[in-house]
C-alpha cells in the first residue's frame, strides 16, 4: 500500500491554481479508490481553498466532499496568516500545528508517506 501526503500550498487567484487544486482533489479521489493512504494537507495560501471548496456555488464542492474524509487538516499559522481560521474550523478541517505551528512533513516522510505539492 502506498503512503501519500498531498500538499494544497496554490493560492485561489488564477485559472492555474484552480487546476492545481482540482488536480490535487481527483489524484486524492484516485488514491482513495485504489485503497491507497492518502491525506491531503491544506498549507500557505492554500489554506484558502477551504472556505472556496465549502462554497455551495463552488463547482469543485462535490469533488472535495468525496475526499473530505482524507483531508486531514490545515496549517495552523498559514490558515490565521491568510485570515481563514475561523472558516477552515467551520468546515471541521483540523488545525495542524505539529512543527512551529506547520504541519510536519518530516512525520510524514518517517512514516514512509511520498509527498506531492500542487
Amino acid at each position: 500500500m502506498a503512503r501519500v501526503a498531498l500538499v494544497v500550498l496554490a493560492d485561489t487567484e488564477t485559472h492555474g491554481d484552480k487546476g492545481r487544486v482540482a488536480n490535487a482533489l481527483e489524484a486524492a479521489k484516485e488514491l482513495k479508490g485504489a485503497g491507497e493512504d492518502v491525506e491531503l494537507i491544506f498549507d500557505g495560501a492554500g489554506t484558502k481553498w477551504i472556505r472556496e471548496l465549502n462554497r455551495t456555488d463552488n463547482r469543485m464542492g462535490p469533488l472535495f466532499d468525496g475526499v473530505k474524509d482524507r483531508v486531514s487538516g490545515a496549517c495552523a499559522f498559514c490558515a490565521s496568516a491568510f485570515g481563514v481560521r475561523e472558516a477552515v474550523l467551520a468546515a471541521g478541517v483540523p488545525l495542524l500545528d505539529e512543527f512551529d505551528q506547520h504541519p510536519s512533513l518530516a512525520r510524514r516522510i518517517a512514516r514512509g508517506a511520498q509527498v506531492i505539492t500542487f
